[in-house]
């Protein structure tokens, strides 16, 4: 595919791995010439030199860190020496750890705003009079669906891209008019190391290794049975118990307790472990829908409330 990017000059922030390193890819497959940072110039050296495999017009790998501002200015500075100039700006970088509202501190809240929000329009206003004056750029910030939907394990990552987007939408209306577009990316789950991160900490929360992390259970203590059964076997049989014979446990189950219930398999095709997963993830459901929360005022925090015999 010809995106019409041969010639042009990119600069890809974080990109030795994960999605960073899939557009820097892709810009270099365009033919474009790309710098890429990161942290670890070993790895920089060898990412650059498989960007020049991929028919990149050049590929420099710079050390910079976003968590330091200054190391913005001094990006920049490198890539135009090393391009001529940066067409493209790509925004990327590493996210918060995990963490729910009521878990965010007020140092985790001023380290993570340098690297989200601080650093990103640092390097941008170094790089974009240039290209207003040659009436042509292209400025890409790699977010998350967190910006449509809070995502609730990632309140801090949450809070601080609302503020990008922000920025960046305001930002887009004044240079609009010279040639520069600015975009926002909110990729859905890609296992990267990033989402392995996240969904190792979601499995450890419901007691549910990494590789059968993707099942997930409601529960509602609502006194009007239902069951959504969304799990898919991909054999017949476990041994020799029929895999169809699960989901009429779990619908009995619910039925006869008087719950809402909805279990879905978000990924995994070992039957073995799905059903596992389905269990697990059951079993903690059931517990943090009956276990007192005393934020709220020592009640139940079932929709419903508590059912009585």
């Amino acid at each position: 595919m010809d995106l019409g990017l041969k010639g042009r000059r990119a600069l890809v922030m974080g990109g030795t791995k994960g999605l960073g390193r899939a557009i820097a890819d892709s810009l270099a497959e365009e033919g474009a010439a790309v710098v890429i940072s990161g942290r670890d110039q070993a790895r920089l050296d060898e990412a650059a030199a498989a960007l020049r495999a991929k028919g990149a017009a050049s590929a420099t790998g710079i050390v910079a860190d976003v968590a330091q501002g200054a190391d913005m200015d001094r990006l920049a500075a490198a890539a135009i020496k090393a391009m001529g100039g940066v067409d493209i700006l790509v925004l990327n970088h590493g996210g918060p750890p995990p963490c729910t509202a009521s878990q965010i501190t007020e140092p985790a809240l001023f380290e993570w705003f340098q690297h989200i929000v601080a650093s990103p329009i640092r390097i941008t206003n170094a790089l974009l009079p240039a290209m207003r004056e040659r009436g042509w750029g292209r400025i890409i910030v790699v977010g998350s669906t967190g910006l449509q939907t809070p995502i609730p394990t990632l309140a801090l990552s949450n809070t601080l891209r609302s503020a990008i987007w922000g920025w960046l939408k305001t930002l887009s209306g004044e240079v609009a008019k010279d040639g520069v577009t600015m975009n926002i990316l909110a990729p859905g789950t890609i296992l990267t190391d990033r989402v392995t991160q996240t969904t190792t900490v979601r499995a450890q929360q419901r007691n549910i290794s990494f590789e059968q992390a993707l099942a997930e259970a409601a529960v509602d203590l609502s006194g009007r049975p239902f069951l959504v059964w969304q799990v898919p076997f991909a054999r017949p049989k476990i041994g020799t118990m029929d895999t169809e014979l699960f989901e009429e446990f779990f619908r009995a189950f619910a039925f006869n307790a008087g719950i809402t219930l909805h279990v879905t398999l978000k990924a995994g095709t070992n039957a073995h472990h799905v059903a596992e997963a389905c269990f697990k993830a059951l079993a903690r459901s059931l517990r943090m829908a009956v276990e007192i929360d005393p934020r709220a005022a020592d009640a139940v925090p079932s929709t419903k409330g508590v059912l009585e015999a």
